[in-house]
């Protein structure tokens, strides 16, 4: 079996799907693993370190590939350089990447999508949502504090004492349980909220204090991601958001539900109520934002309070990112990697394969990805 690993290019995207201590561990395996030259530079990885961990260097390596290993899966025009039923292995968002699904599914390309990869124990180590978002969450407290106007922690001076920085971190999934914990580090006063009742001892247990909606209704799925609720529900919650925001120094928000929905939470009005000087880091601004006012990829200031667009925040520190995505992916390989057979065994039965098995043979698997397509 061949697995070749692409050198990223979107714009932006500095890591790499697999580092040289997984292209390692593939090799002792008896896979064969070929990098293309230079797809690790930008995340510190260099050539000479693929070469002795037993990968080679090849150009155009996808063109004869039995699997692809990347981090965004290919532009549309660059699908032709995938061999024709070959199976891509990357974070596919078909929601954000029609065209390139598309592309794919006519070359019957067999993609694998990691952000489909299902939330049960047996895939816990698989799971680059989480390895990606725990960055996230870190580094958009880290932008937040670059930018705010005072110190995040409290401070006894000669001068007298300033009090800390209140942090509001909405949503409590991986992210914003960092954005939490690295708040409190800083020092700041951590508040924080999320629709999903079971959470709320999460956020306690990272020092934050758990403020929510008073309702019978919960928006936990089985899969542990967050659901529409109702309007009355949705009502309270943007009364108790506005309030929050306006008594705090930082808003950091995290929500999406399904994982790709980002609804709007903070209005323009909630905006102009927060004091100035005041920070928004909208983690949600790939998805469209939670704020009214966030522009993905801009900094906007409203009335002296800034709101953050970050986009592919974990690219930002890419060293410590594409390991964490390397080793997820070597765990999903390694999984269904048959020593006997020297094959990786693309069972359509396991729960683990048909959550993440979007398309397979030309055919589209996955439900959401049908109904997407259809409406596109």
């Amino acid at each position: 079996m061949k697995i070749a690993v692409r050198k990223e290019t979107r714009p932006g995207e500095r890591r790499v799907a697999l580092v040289p201590e997984s292209c390692k561990k593939l090799v002792q395996k008896g896979i064969e693993v070929c990098v293309e030259p230079g797809a690790g530079d930008a995340a510190l990885f260099f050539d000479p370190a693929y070469e002795q961990a037993g990968a080679r260097l090849e150009s155009g390596a996808a063109s004869s590939a039995d699997l692809v290993a990347a981090v965004q899966p290919p532009a549309p025009d660059e699908v032709g350089s995938l061999r024709e039923g070959a199976m891509l292995l990357a974070s596919v968002q078909p929601v954000r990447a029609a065209d390139a699904v598309r592309a794919l599914l006519e070359r019957k390309i067999s993609i694998l999508s990691t952000d489909f990869i299902p939330r049960i124990t047996r895939a816990q180590s698989m799971d680059t949502l989480s390895s990606m978002a725990s960055i996230a969450g870190y580094k958009a407290v880290l932008l937040a504090a670059n930018e705010l106007s005072r110190h995040m922690p409290m401070l006894m001076t000669a001068a007298g004492t300033i009090l800390p920085a209140r942090v509001f971190v909405i949503g409590a999934g991986v992210a914003g349980l960092q954005a939490i914990a690295t708040a409190k580090r800083l020092g700041g006063s951590v508040t924080a909220t999320d629709t999903r009742k079971a959470v709320a001892e999460q956020i306690q247990s990272v020092g934050a204090k758990f403020v929510g909606v008073d309702s019978d209704e919960d928006a936990q799925t089985q899969s542990g991601y967050a659901k529409d609720l109702s309007q009355e529900f949705y009502r309270k919650q943007a009364e108790l958001i506005a309030k929050q925001c306006a008594q705090s120094d930082v808003v950091i928000t995290t929500a999406l539900i399904g994982g790709v929905k980002a609804p709007k939470l903070i209005s323009a009005a909630a905006v102009r109520d927060m004091q100035p000087g005041s920070v928004i880091v909208d983690l949600a601004s790939e998805a469209g934002g939670n704020c009214e006012l966030t522009r993905p990829g801009e900094t906007v200031v409203e009335r002296g309070v800034k709101i953050i667009g970050p986009l592919n925040l974990a690219s930002t520190m890419p060293k410590d990112a594409s390991t964490l995505f390397s080793r997820n992916l070597t765990t999903f390989i390694l999984n269904f990697w048959k020593d006997a057979e020297k094959q990786f065994n693309l069972d359509l039965a396991d729960e683990i394969i048909k959550g993440c098995l979007l398309t397979h043979q030309g055919e589209v698997l996955h439900g959401p990805t049908r109904d997407l397509l259809a409406r596109a």
